[in-house]
């Protein structure tokens, strides 16, 4: 008698005829076995089997290799195209290609240059039976380029101010790795206070003295030629408040001063990113990173969050101080805003990210390769997802399908195409390209059409060999097309086989999942189909299980005593087992006093090294066993003490009273090793479903030896016993005998059933499939139930194979269902289940908000109210509602751009919101859409709004051109953002005399229609400051400043210079030097004494010009009125003060010199001829350049100050 298993045939359905799809010996996607004697006859189209990578980046330094190996019968030619066109290696004498194979090298390394071959390059492999080609190769050199040399300022910051030393390193390929070492290439250390960025600049959130270093290097490593660039150092000085300001007071010089904050305690405000939200978009399957670092002090710690939704746990990870958060293989639900939140003692800041997940295309389903027989049918599917939805296209042998020669039996529907009546010249390789903005996936899948009858690959009189109880697996591999039937046959007279106890797998493979004694014999495969048949025979033995029947025992022993382990093993005669000893899972020691025979380990003069836990391991071909014992050392004791100690493992375990759902147990105690035993726990194990564990079973008290035991159908049981007393638990005992228990129907039906729709038109069942002991038997299958709840149909019912889904289609769209999922196997039904309730598949809803209305808030903000769509028109989970807003033009017609739409969902049934961040005086559009988990419905008709206007932006630039003795020509810009109607420019003006003292304030209105202004009768030689804005009917914007100077009279400079150089004058300069020494000298001897001199009071009189404002009459501006601006670094300065627009202090010499009191540009004296302007400073010789001045001190200076 024969079993007939007919192997489970996978089928992609092409006009109903199912297509036989070549399933055995997978090296690839439905490959031919790479058997020699197969292949030695049969044709295969080409198949790529290794190419370089998309994005080649390779070492100019080096030969260029470009990769490019594919196998096939006959084994296939090799050619290429360069950036889309044939590339002809011929004429290159550089560019050579390995025999068999197709990969390129050239040799650049005796002459040639590697931007020579950047390019695209692509592979076709070529043979009778189609070409194969493979992905476009993008070859780039690497580049590691060298900084931009820069003269870098040293750095001055007042303790506790923030700091960011800027990277900026070259632009590589790949990009570089940056990191910040000192002059003893020895990594900064980094903190919570100080880290290096994403972006790799170096950031403080508040700077300490430690700080201080004149080495802060910027390297950039560039992996790919190993090596490493080197920025510029940059030099940092910390100095706290009181340095500071006597360094400004006493020395004033080009050093740069940073920051303008103070060094108090300060709530933290974020370094990078800027403002209050920012966006960030990655790809699907990348490592998401964001960061978030802020300054202030103490130094803020930074905290992250997701709004609505929780950071994934196995996937979030925590870098650079918690600054920056990292989450791996991200997909599109990782999309959302994330929050990072900045907080020290003094307060909190927050910033939002926006993520958007997009992807570049992935498989759902790559085509895979077939092999049919001529007149079968079968397809070749190519499905493949992204964001956005790629786009498919088909190649056959490397050309556009749509050009390639026609053939009658493909018709091409999308992404699949359908064969129907092969024949030989059907055979091709067809390419599957999907792509999108992101990227492109590419899939060669050859059709092979052979007609071959069946082969069996496996060796004949293979003998295999298993122990008892375990599974068996009996290899058939076999090819042939049409893919062959399998039959088995058991012993030379087709000895009768049971099917519930086998079991055949698609490759042909015969399984005997508990095999015994009796399954010992031959068996015998054979292969059929239309075109003919084969056969093999196989043999199979059963041995018995390696056993260790006397387990080596715990022992107490004294230090220099002799101990003995025995292990005693029973195995199959016809195997031979190794007996081996460790010692704490590793060697024994390479000691005389260890030592061992057949069935013993004996230690001699026992030491306290000796302690340790000894295992006896018996070894055959086919399995192993092993058992341990543990040896105490003691000290030795005059008079030996009782041992209390585990119990012994129970012994000879025997079954009786064998019933289908119980069987009785008993067993022999060991030793109590003077502790009584309390308890027995009994252990079984499921030889047939989970081989090797063991569960509890029972437990029972310490005076019972039997236990009546309930088992469950189906089950392959072996039992094993543990005593426990109050030292605790004993080793096992050995497993009892096996018992395999009747099949029944099962007592429980899946769980966590759920019904959710895919498409419009379907229903998806789910169900998490009982395990095989839930099983009771076998032939495991599930009764799935369905009808709409709310309708008086009668159910429906289908009977599936031990899946963990059912498809139901035709649906209704987002229809409530009631679901059932019923398990059974071949001997019955489990119990009636429960009904759940699903949904079928959702739509896009079908109507538009209604009644859409606007109200404008103000010029920036606007509220929209619709009214709700009806529920049935959702056709599906209402999700929200969803506004696209766009404007339309700016009612300036200044600034037309492309239409940019924007998006804000609100969720939920809320019928109203918010729409910020509007741009004032500007027409806008918007339409609402509904939402659903199907997508968005169709869109409301457009409604516009008008936003009123506001203030404008600072004009675009500001220019002072033509400057003459008393005038000047400013020329602008009109604001890039208007924000309205421009009703006129306000120019305010002042000088700056030569002790960098502001003048009074002059206004001047411009009409809105002028972009250039000359100002005359202004003072020659004179540095002014301009303020310039616009104005609408709203109110002024934000203002722009300029400094220019009028020019110098020459014919005064020249007489000047003639002076200079008289007699007489010399004479006067010489008398004014005597009389000033004789002035120091008094009032050095008169401080001495306690006395006051002018210049003393001059002093207090002048210590602080902002306390204490100058005299008109002595030579220095009144004060001037403030007035309101935008740009808090450009107003107006106070009186007797000037600082640069960058809130930068610059340091000047020393003013401590004879030189500076006497004939400095700033000395000046009264009529009593004592010196005033002492601490004004003397102002560095600035280059002239554009409107600058380039005046130099002279004593003709120095005498026009008298006049």
């Amino acid at each position: 008698m024969q079993l007939k298993i007919m192997p489970k045939k996978k089928h992609l359905s092409a006009g109903g005829v199912p297509l036989i799809l070549f399933l055995c010996q997978m090296i690839s996607a439905l490959d031919v076995p790479l058997d020699p004697k197969l292949l030695h006859d049969l044709v295969q189209p080409p198949t790529i089997t290794q190419q370089s990578p998309k994005d080649y980046i390779i070492d100019p330094r080096e030969n260029i290799v470009i990769q490019c190996e594919a196998k096939g019968k006959p084994p296939p030619s090799f050619s290429w195209t360069r950036n889309g066109t044939h590339f002809d290696i011929d004429k290159d004498p550089l560019v050579t290609m390995k025999p068999g194979s197709g990969t390129l090298v050239i040799n650049i390394m005796s002459e040639g240059k590697a931007e020579t071959y950047e390019g695209v390059y692509q592979c076709t492999a070529r043979n009778e039976r189609g070409a194969a080609v493979s992905n476009n190769i993008v070859v780039r050199p690497s580049r590691s380029p060298l900084w931009t040399k820069e003269r870098l300022e040293p750095i001055v910051l007042q303790n506790g101010q923030s700091l960011v030393l800027p990277c900026r390193p070259p632009i590589g390929l790949p990009p570089a790795i940056i990191f910040w070492m000192d002059n003893s290439f020895q990594r900064l250390p980094q903190s919570e206070r100080v880290s290096q960025g994403l972006n790799g600049d170096l950031y403080f959130s508040n700077v300490l003295p430690e700080d201080t270093r004149e080495d802060y290097i910027c390297y950039a490593r560039f992996n790919h030629t190993q090596t490493i660039q080197q920025k510029q150092p940059i030099s940092l000085k910390v100095i706290s408040v009181d340095e500071l300001n006597d360094t400004i007071a006493a020395n004033l010089s080009d050093t740069e001063f940073y920051g303008a904050k103070s060094s108090k305690e300060r709530p933290p405000t974020f370094l990078t990113p800027e403002g209050n939200e920012s966006h960030k978009e990655e790809l699907r399957g990348n490592v998401l990173s964001l960061e978030c670092i802020a300054e202030g002090l103490p130094t803020p710690i930074i905290y992250w969050i997701k709004e609505d939704g929780m950071l994934p746990a196995n996937r979030t990870f925590y870098r650079n101080f918690k600054k920056t958060l990292q989450i791996t293989h991200v997909s599109e639900a990782d999309s959302g805003n994330y929050q990072c939140i900045a907080k020290n003692a003094l307060g909190a800041v927050h910033h939002t990210i926006s993520v958007t997940v997009k992807a570049a295309p992935y498989w759902i389903v790559a085509p895979q390769n077939l092999v049919l027989s001529p007149g079968e049918n079968g397809t070749l599917i190519c499905r493949a997802n992204g964001n956005p939805k790629p786009r498919i296209s088909w190649l056959t042998n490397g050309v556009p399908i749509e050009i390639a020669l026609d053939d009658p039996s493909r018709k091409i529907d999308g992404d699949t195409i359908i064969f129907s009546n092969v024949q030989e010249s059907s055979s091709a390789v067809y390419q599957c390209n999907a792509s999108n903005k992101y990227g492109y996936l590419l899939a060669n899948a050859f059709v092979n059409v052979l007609a071959e009858p069946p082969r069996i690959l496996t060796s004949a009189n293979t003998l295999y060999q298993v122990i008892a109880n375990r599974p068996a697996l009996l290899d058939c591999a076999f090819f042939g097309s049409p893919m062959p039937t399998i039959e088995w046959f058991k012993g030379t007279k087709g000895s009768a086989l049971h099917e519930d106890i086998y079991v055949l797998h698609d490759n042909g493979t015969l399984e005997i999942p508990v095999a015994q004694k009796d399954s010992t014999g031959t068996y015998t495969c054979v292969a059929r189909n239309k075109l003919g048949m084969a056969k093999n025979e196989v043999h199979l033995e059963i041995k018995d299980p390696t056993r260790i029947i006397k387990q080596p025992e715990y022992a107490v022993v004294q230090r220099g005593s002799k101990v003995s382990f025995e292990c005693r093993v029973k195995h199959d005669h016809t195997l031979i087992p190794t007996i081996m000893w460790l010692k704490d899972n590793g060697e024994l020691p390479n000691d005389e006093r260890f030592s061992t025979d057949k069935d013993h380990l004996v230690v001699s003069d026992v030491k306290d090294d000796d302690g340790g836990t000894y295992t006896c391991t018996a070894n055959t071909t086919l399995d192993s066993a092993s058992a341990s014992a543990v040896l105490r050392v003691v000290a030795p004791t005059p008079t030996p003490a009782p041992i209390y100690d585990v119990p012994n493992p129970p012994f000879d375990l025997e079954l009786t009273n064998q019933l289908d759902k119980s069987v009785q147990l008993t067993w022999t105690p060991g030793d109590d090793n003077n502790s009584p035993i309390t308890k027995f726990i009994i252990e079984y194990e499921d030889a047939m479903h989970d081989a090797g564990l063991w569960r509890h079973q029972a437990e029972v008290s310490g005076t019972q030896t039997t236990a009546q035991l309930k088992l469950s159908p189906y089950v392959n049981y072996s039992f094993r016993v543990m005593a426990e007393n109050s030292i605790g638990r004993s080793m096992p005992s050995e497993a009892s005998e096996q018992y395999l228990t009747k099949a029944a129907e099962p007592d429980q039906n899946p769980m966590a059933v759920e019904g959710l729709g895919t498409e419009p038109d379907n229903l998806v069942i789910t169900w998490k499939p009982l395990n095989g002991f839930q099983s009771n038997g076998p032939g495991l299958q599930y009764k799935v139930s369905w009808r709409q709840k709310d309708g008086d149909d009668e159910w429906t019912s289908v009977v599936v194979a031990n899946v963990s889904k059912y498809i139901v289609s035709g649906t209704p769209t987002f229809v409530p269902y009631l679901i059932k999922v019923q398990a059974l196997n071949d001997v019955g039904f489990a119990p009636e289940p429960a009904a759940v309730m699903g949904h079928s598949g959702e739509d896009l809803p079908m109507v538009a908000p209604g009644n859409v209305r606007v109200s404008v808030v103000n010029s920036t903000l606007a509220e929209v109210h619709w009214d709700p769509v009806p529920p049935k028109s959702v056709r599906g989970h209402l999700q929200g509602y969803r506004i696209y807003y766009w404007k339309t033009q700016s009612s300036s017609k200044r600034n037309r751009r492309h239409i940019e739409k924007k998006i804000l969902t609100f969720q939920g049934t809320k019928t109203h919101g918010m729409l910020p961040g509007l741009q004032p005086y500007s027409h806008y559009a918007l339409n609402v859409r509904v939402v659903n988990g199907k997508g968005e419905g169709p869109a409301s008709t457009d409604r516009g709004f008008h936003t009123p206007e506001g203030v404008p932006s600072a004009p675009s630039s500001l220019k002072i051109v033509n400057p003459t003795l008393d005038s000047l020509t400013l020329e602008w810009d009109p604001p890039s953002h208007p924000n309205g109607i421009l009703t006129e420019y306000i120019l305010q003006y002042q000088p700056i005399n030569s002790t960098h003292e502001l003048g009074p304030l002059v206004d001047l209105k411009i009409p809105a229609n002028k972009t250039r202004w000359t100002l005359k009768n202004l003072n020659f030689s004179t540095r002014y400051k301009f303020y310039f804005y616009a104005q609408t009917s709203v109110g002024p914007g934000s203002q722009i400043t300029e400094e220019a100077i009028t020019t110098v009279d020459e014919a005064m400079a020249s007489r000047q210079v003639d002076i200079a150089t008289q007699g007489w004058f010399i004479g006067l300069m010489c008398a004014v030097a005597l009389l000033i020494l004789i002035l120091l000298i008094v009032c050095f001897i008169r401080r001495n004494k306690g006395g006051k001199y002018p210049v003393k009071e001059k002093e207090d009189a002048h210590a602080d010009p902002e306390i204490q404002p100058m005299k008109e009459d002595d030579g220095t501006f009144g004060e001037y009125r403030s007035f309101e601006s935008d740009a808090e670094d450009h107003k107006p300065l106070k009186k007797g003060s000037r600082t640069p627009s960058d809130r930068t202090v610059k340091k000047e010499d020393s003013d401590d010199s004879l030189v500076d009191y006497g004939e400095g540009v700033n000395g000046q004296f009264n009529e009593d001829g004592s010196f005033i302007g002492q601490y004004s400073g003397k102002k560095e010789k600035e280059p002239a350049e554009g409107n600058e001045s380039s005046e130099a001190p002279s004593p003709v200076n120095a005498m026009n100050s008298f006049v």
